[in-house]
């Protein structure tokens, strides 16, 4: 079955998440339970409180069955995002961030926020810093070059919600940019070598009787 046109130009959100769920993280259980084997490997054994590794998915199913506390990454806390927040608005280019903050904070303040602590600022700091990097995004648009593109530090979720726009606007300005004609340097020349020789008639065609 085709898939729907809504999915042929991208990866959901959802789908992202997916796979940032496979990321890796400290949690403290609550209860304890043997060695769990699963197909992306064995994990455990969890006694309570020492600290354990296993996916995100895992950790936010043990979570909401009360069965763990999840400890929160390094980066996701009030005093590092702040400091991420002022790099944001005081340079130019991207500061850098955890590839999947936005997915991987997404889930942490769903399903743990009393694990975080000041989870409501850490969601404020989390939507500020995303509303600075959108602008950078818009001012850079005036600088889109037709031959490359170059946005270090851009993050999984940024780049999957850039990428449509992108490659259209790439395609177009490469077709504006193509080589002339050989021997013809004209505007008409570039247009002829772009979209075909017959494109002035075809276009202007008008009926003048």
């Amino acid at each position: 079955m085709a898939l729907p046109p809504a999915l042929l130009h991208g990866t959901t959100p959802q789908e992202l998440e997916f796979i940032a769920s496979e990321e890796l993280v400290s949690i403290v259980p609550t209860v304890s339970m043997e060695r769990i084997r699963l197909m992306s490997g064995v994990y455990g054994p969890f006694r309570p409180p020492a600290r354990t590794k296993i996916p995100l998915w895992f950790a936010a199913n043990l979570k909401l069955k009360r069965k763990c506390h999840i400890v929160p990454p390094d980066w996701l806390n009030v005093e590092w995002l702040e400091e991420k927040l002022k790099e944001e608005t005081k340079q130019d280019n991207f500061s850098q961030m955890p590839f999947r903050y936005l997915e991987i904070s997404k889930i942490l303040l769903d399903v743990a926020f009393e694990d975080i602590t000041s989870s409501e600022k850490v969601r404020n700091l989390l939507k500020d810093i995303r509303e600075a990097r959108q602008a950078k995004f818009r001012a850079g648009l005036k600088d889109l070059d037709h031959l490359e593109l170059s946005f270090p530090n851009v993050c999984a979720m940024e780049i999957n919600e850039l990428r449509p726009f992108f490659i259209k606007a790439m395609e177009v300005k490469g077709k504006l940019f193509a080589a002339p004609l050989e021997g013809d340097t004209t505007m008409a020349g570039t247009a002829d070598a772009t979209f075909g020789s017959h494109w002035a008639n075809n276009t202007f065609d008008m009926d003048m009787s």
